[in-house]
């Protein structure tokens, strides 16, 4: 390996083609230049799209790709469109989820419809009044009123904005007829995810763990997640060397919730035992894994029990009623179908 030698600091070089390199992989050994670095991503990204996308011939799929504005999202649409974005049985639609943050959202809406112009996407916004949600901005107001009510209600504004936005992906999803609902949760997140799940012994949320190319719910489409072995540093650098317009500010409510502390835990670990993030995600496949296994063999046990739908606002769910509608209660919101 190469490196460049300035005053103050040696820059090393790509292991590919002795260019200044921009980033070192600590769980590959590999040191990269943006090229090799964008090389890398795509060949990660495609390999998941052919596992998690199966196109059958002769059969059209529409892909809703979840856009937020952010880095990850705009990787996913940019890869998404590069790797299947010619094919005539294929027809890809962005949608975003405006959930009500002032000087947050709004930006960040502008960067999401730049990139679905620039690719030549069509792009559809939901916001949460729409949804008969009240916005995160309320949300946020009323918080404190809701604890003094109900001490066991969910304390930060991401409980409730997680539950909503999923409503608001289900719903763009049915309103274009998507067949495959694309996320962009980087292998970071999903590290995180199944960390927090381990925390709390949830072993039924790491079974319904995206995607869900083999487990598909009845009456919602199946999610994927191309990017989930790509390291959030590394999709950050990608986005900056093609140039995508990308929001780059963390939304304010997230500081203080329990994602964010696992995010920090997950960081430590990493820095010391490079690899630790793919053992947590591949550790949550095995555990589906051995699911699977368990049905294969008849054990209907294995598979968590069909949902039903919400007899309030009509949503898939495996309880007497959604999440979504218990968090109306919670925050004093009335029955408002007209518009679900």
């Amino acid at each position: 390996m190469g490196e460049s030698t300035g005053a103050l600091f040696t820059v090393p070089r790509c292991d590919a083609c002795d260019k200044p390199a921009v980033v070192e992989q600590a769980y590959s050994g590999r040191i990269l230049c943006g090229k090799h670095l964008a090389k890398s991503v795509r060949k990660k990204i495609s390999k998941e799209l052919r596992l998690q996308l199966p196109l059958v011939k002769g059969e059209h799929t529409t892909i809703l790709v979840a856009v937020s504005g952010g880095k990850d999202s705009a990787v996913l649409l940019d890869a998404i469109v590069d790797l299947v974005g010619q094919r005539r049985d294929v027809t890809i639609i962005a949608g975003t989820v405006d959930e009500g943050i002032e000087g947050y959202r709004p930006p960040s809406i502008e960067c999401a419809a730049s990139l679905c112009e620039r690719l030549g996407v069509e792009h559809h916004v939901v916001n949460y009044p729409e949804l008969s949600f009240i916005e995160m901005d309320e949300v946020v107001k009323r918080l404190p009123m809701v604890m003094a009510k109900d001490n066991d209600a969910p304390r930060m504004a991401c409980s409730y904005c997680g539950v909503f936005r999923r409503q608001g992906i289900n719903h763009l999803a049915a309103k274009v007829g998507a067949d495959v609902i694309a996320l962009g949760h980087n292998l970071d997140d999903m590290a995180q995810t199944v960390l927090m799940n381990m925390a709390n012994a949830d072993i039924e949320r790491t079974l319904r763990l995206a995607p869900h190319t083999a487990t598909p719910v009845d009456g919602l489409a199946p999610r994927i997640v191309p990017l989930r072995w790509v390291p959030e540093q590394e999709i950050h650098l990608y986005a900056l060397h093609k140039s995508l317009p990308m929001h780059h500010e963390e939304c304010p409510n997230a500081r203080g919730a329990l994602r964010w502390r696992h995010r920090e835990m997950v960081a430590h670990m990493e820095a010391d035992v490079p690899g630790t993030r793919h053992g947590l995600v591949r550790m949550a496949d095995q555990i589906k894994g051995l699911r699977d296994q368990i049905v294969a063999l008849g054990g209907d046990e294995g598979r968590p029990a069909p949902p039903t739908p919400c007899p309030r606002c009509g949503s898939p769910t495996s309880a007497a009623q959604c999440k979504a509608c218990d968090m109306r209660d919670l925050l004093g919101v009335a029955d408002d179908q007209s518009t679900l």
